[in-house]
């Protein structure tokens, strides 16, 4: 049982390029925290800095090299009724940055977790893409290796929902140029660069030409998103030998029917239908 007198795991989403994005309670945190738990100490302070207050608590490092060393400390110590505040350099803790091993340490002990929302890279990027938001997955950073990075394109190629993933300047490219021969070069979707910053810019297109724009070159912090697959319905004559494949094995026509027409998403008349056609 966690004791009365326990802290909080307390996650804080910054700025991604504004300061005047901070929110009030983030701005209370950094002062009234016993400890910030940062990705880059040099950042945070400049953080502090621009929004006007002083850190007043312990300030310590907490990146990926070493969150997992940190974080059986940091249990401890907000077990023992410490305020853990953690940042990273922009935007939400544990989405595709430090926090999430600590979350779930937290969890795990029956200890608070609470979160101060503000920016996030993910909903900014799918609010002002014009693409479906009524379904989203958010897919990470893109494989840096060609063969892993086709793989996981092809797992694309039927997603029904939005696509978000973060993706490096010098990599957006090539990725962009292997999306394209993998899912199709008219396959919509939209590059947002330094969002919130003074030079964001958000370009919309087929993969094909925003592969071709990239080439060029690009700077800054990149998330993409990706447009849904647009679902192909299949036509009944072309499934006719694959329920004729079910029958041969012994299965009765009208439950093949059934099976391919569930599988294949069209009607299971009309593939009896065209069945029926086929034999003459």
């Amino acid at each position: 049982m966690t004791s009365s007198t326990a802290g909080r795991l307390i996650l804080a989403a910054t700025p991604m390029g504004q300061y005047g994005d901070a929110s009030p309670r983030l701005r209370q945190m950094l002062a009234g925290a016993d400890i910030v738990a940062a990705e880059d100490t040099r950042r945070a302070r400049a953080l502090a800095a621009g929004l006007d207050v002083t850190i007043g608590g312990r300030l310590i490092s907490y990146y990926d090299q070493v969150e997992a060393a940190r974080t059986p400390g940091l249990v401890e110590e907000i077990r023992g009724g410490a305020n853990v505040l953690v940042i990273t350099d922009a935007g939400m803790p544990s989405v595709s940055d430090p926090g999430f091993k600590l979350v779930a340490a937290c969890a795990d002990a029956g200890l608070t977790v609470t979160c101060l929302p503000g920016p996030s890279a993910v909903t900014t990027a799918l609010a002002v893409s014009g693409l479906p938001s009524e379904r989203f997955c958010f897919d990470g950073f893109a494989p840096r290796k060609p063969g892993a990075r086709t793989a996981w394109l092809s797992t694309l190629a039927a997603e029904p929902r939005t696509v978000v993933f973060f993706e490096s300047p010098h990599r957006l490219a090539d990725t962009l140029a292997a999306a394209a021969k993998v899912l199709g070069e008219s396959r919509r979707a939209v590059v947002c660069r330094e969002l919130t910053k003074t030079y964001e810019e958000v370009r919309r297109g087929d993969l094909a030409s925003l592969a071709q724009w990239a080439a060029g070159g690009v700077r800054g912090e990149i998330t993409v998103v990706l447009a849904p697959a647009v679902a192909v319905e299949a036509d009944p004559a072309d499934l006719v030998s694959d329920v004729e494949a079910l029958v041969a094995e012994g299965l009765r026509l009208k439950d093949a029917c059934g099976q391919v027409a569930t599988a294949a998403g069209v009607s299971r008349r009309e593939l009896y239908e065209a069945v029926l056609a086929a034999r003459g």
